[in-house]
């Protein structure tokens, strides 16, 4: 990602454009980002941020659902979204040369939504099904358990998709009300990498969100305060799942890197610690792995690992004496080289298609209001020191601080405060 293909310009109405030109290229990644996600929706209303992505697929005026489906397939198109707990993405990748329609299918679609009552009614089903299936997925939902206790009555620890009482009392009203307030100019971010020139991509966004109000009611936002709480959920699985998680960075903290560090080193990878130790030594789970969660004013690291029901204390020890051990016994020069070159080959490999490139772009624009170069980005991964490291953990991984859940069938298993000292 070079800064000299990167070019960002803010519209009449307050949209904010970036472009990378990629000109080796057939194909172009578009995308629409707005700044609003689960997190910003009140809590009578949980879940509509998801629903309104659900329905702008329904039709428009001008285009029917099935119509929409049929101009993407037959220019041999890919149309993708999703809702996440600060943002939502619509983007849509084709060759360079229906760029023109991408932009216009794109913001047709998020300008001029139907809301039929019809349509409303069997997306709920579909979206309660969805619900269903999660209960039904023990790894995704012992993480969204994990969240709702370490975000305590909190935006951040609700599920995206709602309840199945606050999605089944959405109806065309508050789904319309939602949309006049938040698919505003203001909140809109668009992206396009790949085979294009930028001022073709500005004229073409004039023109095709011209009409879009250009501003609503700013976000609520509070930063959550966590709540390191001990949650043991019985269910009837074959296996048990188990989240443990502590406090960790946002989004934009000057130290990120160092914690990308951590988590490589403690579970982000197939030589980490806890994937030789849980797995490899002891064959204890057959995945085990750390991961970062960052948000602009609150962060979160977690470790994830599915074992045998009756292996759950046996895991939770040997997971607690890694983190003790990675605070006592430093890091291995070697080990932070195997880091950062796990985390630079990552972050090449994952910026070699144009939608992941547009993806990282968004993310940027939305987070930080300044793109870092990939030589930038690569300089701050190697800056980074054992000392930086170590402090990172000495503060993430402090006494009390690690939550846990556990999910399964674990008749009257018992998790201390003692069992997580730290």
């Amino acid at each position: 990602m070079t800064e000299s293909n990167i070019r960002r310009t803010v519209l009449a109405n307050g949209v904010r454009l970036a472009t990378e030109r990629m000109p080796h290229v057939r194909s172009v990644a578009v995308g629409i980002w707005l700044t609003r996600g689960s997190r910003h929706e009140p809590i009578e209303t949980q879940g509509i941020a998801h629903f309104v992505e659900h329905m702008l697929f329904k039709g428009t005026p001008g285009r029917s659902a099935e119509e929409i489906a049929q101009q993407v397939d037959s220019i041999g198109g890919q149309i993708d979204a999703f809702t996440s707990k600060e943002y939502a993405g619509y983007y849509l990748k084709v060759l360079d040369e229906h760029l023109p329609l991408a932009v216009d299918i794109l913001s047709d679609l998020i300008c001029n939504p139907l809301f039929a009552d019809e349509d409303i009614e069997r997306e709920k089903k579909v979206i309660l099904e969805e619900i269903k299936m999660v209960e039904d997925t023990p790894d995704d939902l012992v993480h969204e358990l994990f969240a709702e206790g370490f975000w305590s009555n909190h935006p951040l620890g609700r599920p995206i998709l709602g309840t199945p009482h606050s999605v089944s009392s959405l109806n065309q009203h508050t789904l319309r009300e939602y949309f006049k307030q938040t698919y505003v100019a203001a909140n809109f971010v668009v992206v396009a990498v790949g085979n294009l020139e930028h001022w073709r991509v500005q004229d073409l966004l004039e023109k095709a969100l011209a009409n879009a109000p250009h501003d609503g009611p700013p976000a609520q936002q509070s930063a959550p305060v966590v709540a390191p709480a001990i949650q043991v959920r019985k269910k009837e699985l074959e296996q048990s799942h188990i989240v443990f998680g502590t406090e960790a960075l946002p989004q934009h903290h000057p130290e990120r890197y160092a914690g990308y560090a951590l988590n490589t080193t403690l579970g982000g990878s197939m030589s980490s610690r806890l994937f030789q130790n849980v797995r490899e030594k002891r064959g204890l789970a057959y995945s085990v792995f750390s991961g970062l969660s960052a948000y602009q004013d609150a962060g979160a690291l977690s470790i994830y690992a599915g074992c045998a029901n009756d292996a759950v204390a046996e895991l939770i020890d040997v997971v607690v004496a890694e983190i003790r051990q990675m605070k006592a016994g430093g890091l291995d020069p070697v080990e932070l080289r195997r880091a950062k070159d796990h985390l630079k080959g990552s972050l090449m490999l994952g910026l070699e298609s144009t939608s992941s490139r547009m993806s990282h772009l968004a993310r940027q624009e939305m987070y930080r209001d300044h793109t870092f170069g990939l030589d930038e980005m690569l300089a701050a991964i190697e800056k980074v020191t054992e000392a930086d490291v170590l402090k990172l953990a000495d503060r993430f991984f402090t006494n009390g601080s690690l939550a846990v859940t556990v999910l399964g069938n674990v008749n009257g298993l018992q998790v201390t405060k003692e069992q997580l000292a730290l």
